[in-house]
């Protein structure tokens, strides 16, 4: 069937689902259900079509309308991290995936830049920083600056910046995108300056061993604030079906959601560079084993984990009621 066919036959009863929405359960099933077999069929023969990406709003709003009277509130704040939060995750994978692949580009170009222009590493990262550490490299000592202070107040201030770098980056969403893009460049750049700067004194590998115990959760937190921040300029440009407001105010909940589900996160990277970090001395099996640790739950929690939750709910829903006849099927 021709997807212009395919919107003819079953446009009307979309818009009803919109406009007429029902508190009845079976009804919410019925029409999820209807939703579902929708879906699948033009995920098979239109996978890149806007009306896929529309279904796929339409029923996990449908989703949202079944469960949210649902007797979970004892629950609810385990809830928010175990389920709604990676339901937000894989809903805009695609969108996440940008801003990721915007930060490796911007960290490349940090990198590169170091490497042809030698003044640039100083203006990136400052005098006092670069003169500091060349002097621990001296010392035999290249991650010394990570040691010195109170390792209580450390976290706090350092908790309190990375919250502040992450709510920034995603409230830039508002600027269209435009100024969410330009937080994730200063912030790949200096990573990419910051890096290559310990290659050049060759010390990469200590650098490396020692910075990202508390780096593999810190940065994939800036970059999904990052997407938070293209979730909420999505809304505005690219509306859909939906009214512009209506779509922002969608595209708002998502982020926010997505936004206060880091926050754990960042606080835990703040806490293993103040106390973890410091440890300059720690044996490499330990170091590798705190930075696989880290890499691993990012991966999981933020790459499979969504995936499995939302196959999850699909599948627990089509249970709810006996497939409609004269929906769509594969």
């Amino acid at each position: 069937m021709r997807e212009a066919a395919f919107l003819r036959q079953n446009q009307s009863r979309w818009q009803q689902y919109e406009a007429q929405p029902s508190t009845n359960p079976d009804e919410l099933a019925a029409r999820f259900i209807s939703l579902t077999d929708d879906l699948a069929y033009a995920q098979t023969f239109y996978p890149t079509s806007p009306t896929t990406v529309y279904l796929n709003t339409l029923a996990s709003t449908l989703h949202q309308s079944i469960y949210k009277n649902k007797a979970e509130e004892q629950g609810r704040f385990g809830r928010f991290w175990a389920v709604e939060v990676p339901l937000v995750v894989a809903r805009h994978h695609g969108t996440l995936a940008w801003a990721m692949g915007l930060f490796v580009l911007f960290t490349a170009i940090g990198m590169l830049s170091a490497a042809y222009d030698e003044n640039f590493l100083r203006v990136v990262l400052g005098d006092d920083y670069v003169n500091q550490t060349l002097a621990n490299i001296r010392s035999g000592d290249p991650m010394a600056i990570y040691k010195s202070g109170s390792s209580s107040v450390m976290f706090l201030g350092i908790a309190a910046k990375n919250l502040y770098v992450a709510l920034r980056t995603f409230v830039l969403g508002v600027t269209l995108g435009v100024g969410t893009v330009y937080s994730l460049f200063y912030n790949g750049v200096m990573l990419g300056a910051f890096q290559y700067f310990f290659y050049q004194q060759h010390v990469l590998l200590p650098s490396l061993l020692t910075i990202w115990i508390h780096g593999t959760l810190e940065i994939p937190s800036i970059v999904l604030a990052g997407g938070a921040g293209f979730i909420l300029g999505g809304g505005v440009l690219f509306p859909g079906t939906y009214s512009r407001r209506e779509s922002l105010t969608r595209a708002a909940r998502d982020a926010v959601k997505l936004a206060l589900g880091l926050t754990p996160v960042i606080v835990a990277a703040a806490f293993l560079e103040s106390f973890v970090t410091r440890h300059t001395e720690m044996p490499v099996a330990l170091s590798l084993l705190i930075i696989g640790g880290s890499a691993a739950f990012i991966i999981w929690y933020f790459g499979v984990y969504p995936r499995l939750v939302q196959r999850r709910m699909l599948r627990n829903l089509s249970l709810l009621s006996p497939p409609q006849p004269g929906s769509p099927t594969l």
